[in-house]
Formats: C-alpha cells, sequence, structure tokens
C-alpha cells in the first residue's frame, strides 16, 4: 500500500510517499526556519501561513517525486498533535479534504511517535518491545514500546525540552538560533571536562529538567566576563569550553536515563528519534555507553531526524494495518 504522510505540526511543511510502511518514494520538505531566525524561535502565525501557502505543491510534488497520481494512494496519514494549532490545522483540514474528495481512508499520527517509528524507514524492524528517546525542540520524553498502538510514557521534561536549552544556551553565547547544531560546532573545538554543569535532578529518575543547568550557563558566563571587566563579550575559546561542557552535560543525562529506563523495563533495545538525535556526540556516546551496558542503541538517518511526512505516513500504514481509522471529525491534539 501506498501512503501519503502529512505533517505540519511546527514551521516545516513535509509530505511524502512510504510503501508498506517502510520504503520511502519521496520526501519532501519546505521549511520557514529562515523567517524565525531573527526572532530567536518559532512564530507560529509565520509557521502555518507558510504551510497555507505551500501545503498543496509540496504535496504535489512528493507525489510527482514517487512517480506516482492519487489514485493510486491507499492512505492518507496526517499528525493530529501535539504541535502549533494554526500548523496542525492546516495539515489536518488538507488530509481530510482529501480523503473525502477522493474517497481514501484518513488515519492520523502522533508526532512524537512519528519520530520512534522514524528507525523503521528503510532499515530492518526492530523487535518489540523497547524503550524510546524521543529528544527535540519541543520534546524530551521516555516512551515504552509494546506496540505502534501501545506505547506509554515513562518520564519527560518538568520544564525546557532538552532542544529548546541547547537554544537558549546559544542564545546567551550569542551564537544565533537554531542553537542545536551551532553549539555542536563550537563544542568541537571546546574542552568538555573544562567546566561542571550538571542537570537537575528529578523525584522521577527518568523525567529531565533543563532549566537549571541553561541557567548556570548564564551565570558561569556572567562570571567570567566579571573577572575579566575589559572583556566586553566571551572568548572563542570560553565559549567553545562553555558550548562543549554544556553538552557534555546534556547528552550524558539522556544517555543515562534511557540506560536506566532499559535496565528498570529489563530491555536491551533502545530507539533514539528527534532532532536532536542528529547531534554527532550524542551518537557517539550512546554507542559507546550501551555497548558497555549490552544494549542495542537504534538512530534514524539524520535527515529523519528531523521533522519529516515519511514517519507519519509509515506509522500510519502500521496503524491501519491494526485497524486504527480516524473519521473526518477528526481534530487537533495538542496533549
Amino acid at each position: 500500500m501506498n501512503v501519503l504522510g502529512i505533517e505540519t505540526s511546527c514551521d516545516e511543511t513535509a509530505a511524502a510517499v512510504v510503501k508498506d510502511g517502510k520504503s520511502i518514494l519521496s520526501s519532501v520538505v519546505s521549511s520557514s526556519l529562515k523567517y524565525h531566525t531573527k526572532y530567536g524561535g518559532v512564530i507560529p502565525e509565520i509557521a502555518f501561513r507558510m504551510q497555507l501557502e505551500t501545503i498543496t505543491q509540496v504535496s504535489d510534488a512528493a507525489l510527482r517525486n514517487a512517480n506516482l497520481k492519487l489514485d493510486k494512494i491507499g492512505l492518507v496519514s496526517v499528525t493530529s498533535g501535539p504541535g502549533l494549532l494554526g500548523s496542525l490545522l492546516v495539515g489536518i483540514s488538507f488530509a481530510k479534504a482529501l480523503s473525502l474528495a477522493k474517497n481514501i481512508p484518513l488515519n492520523s499520527v502522533n508526532h512524537l511517535y512519528g519520530h520512534i517509528y522514524a528507525s523503521f524507514l528503510d532499515k530492518s524492524p526492530v523487535a518489540l518491545p523497547f524503550v524510546s528517546l524521543v529528544v527535540s525542540g519541543g520534546h524530551t520524553s521516555l516512551f515504552y514500546v509494546k506496540d505502534f498502538d501501545k506505547i506509554s510514557l515513562l518520564g519527560s521534561t518538568h520544564d525546557d525540552a532538552c532542544g529548546e536549552a541547547f537554544d537558549k544556551v546559544a542564545k546567551i553565547l550569542g551564537l544565533g538560533y537554531p542553537g542545536g547544531p551551532i553549539i555542536e560546532k563550537f563544542a568541537r573545538g571546546g574542552n568538555p571536562k573544562k567546566i561542571r554543569f550538571k542537570c537537575s535532578d528529578t523525584n522521577n529518575p527518568l523525567d529531565f529538567s533543563f532549566s537549571g543547568i541553561k541557567t548556570a550557563v548564564l551565570y558561569y558566563l556572567q562570571d567570567e566576563l566579571r573577572k575579566n571587566k575589559k572583556a566586553k563579550k566571551p572568548s572563542l575559546n570560553l565559549m567553545r569550553d562553555i558550548a562543549a561542557s554544556f553538552q557534555e552535560a546534556a547528552v550524558k543525562t539522556l544517555i543515562n536515563k534511557s540506560l536506566l529506563a532499559c535496565k528498570l523495563k529489563g530491555i536491551r533495545r533502545l530507539v533514539v528519534g528527534g532532532g536532536v538525535a542528529a547531534n554527532n556526540r550524542l551518537r557517539d556516546q550512546f554507542y559507546d555507553l550501551a555497548k558497555a551496558s549490552r544494549a542495542q542503541v537504534y538512530f534514524p538517518d539524520k535527515a529523519l531526524c528531523m521533522d519529516n511526512a515519511a514517519m507519519v505516513a509509515g506509522l500510519g500504514y502500521r496503524l491501519f494495518k491494526k485497524g486504527h481509522i480516524s473519521s473526518l471529525d477528526l481534530n487537533v491534539a495538542l496533549a
């Protein structure tokens, strides 16, 4: 079955065609990132206005690149949440219109579960059950995946998501937006052991908290500038050391809690997804430490770590095969 996926949960407008839940025939993503950069974050109204303007063209491009007509599509799968309200409505409304006009079955997908499924695209499937970490600009969560319609939350962030903390630290250092790639770039030239940053503890050992470490970075930078009264801005070496030390602390927290979740559930399979999963330091450290714990860790291709519609199409197919179907009453699910 060929499935058309639609993803508009944040600033991307994405469409993809996936065959039988695993083979990507096409994947098209249009981002409005350049319009948000000067504001230091995503502006919802800008995002959904761009999505309104591009959703038809992006979907047409996905079908064209897959060399398929709409009558060869057996299912339309769309993200229903979580995400930005206006953005989600654009994708849902478009998907419902296609479903109604062409009498194609419709399915909705949870955006976070889509990131989990990204590791199943164009790869050998991971055996069920497994633990999954979804880590992005808006979410940091651990899940127990018994099956694709049986996913339970083990822990989540109390405050900032990990990717959000990267953005805020980059802003503190005056490095721009988005922060993830910039912090990773600066960290390569820094000493990760120079500064002892630490993420806050949580009552539930599988929950996360990244607000405190962001504040610690701010105070450390202010103290360093205070010591050197002639300096109006941090030196390149200082920024590199701060970036490396912050990244190291964040990465270790993600890995330690993920491996703890595997231990508590008695599972040695861990699937990682979301935008932060593209971070090379996270990947390298995960592979090393997971090996020491005799756990197997799985990552999607880097392009599939970012928001995309292939993961939505793939998961939608799996749910459809299990008997799940959405009606034209489908609405946004923000939680």
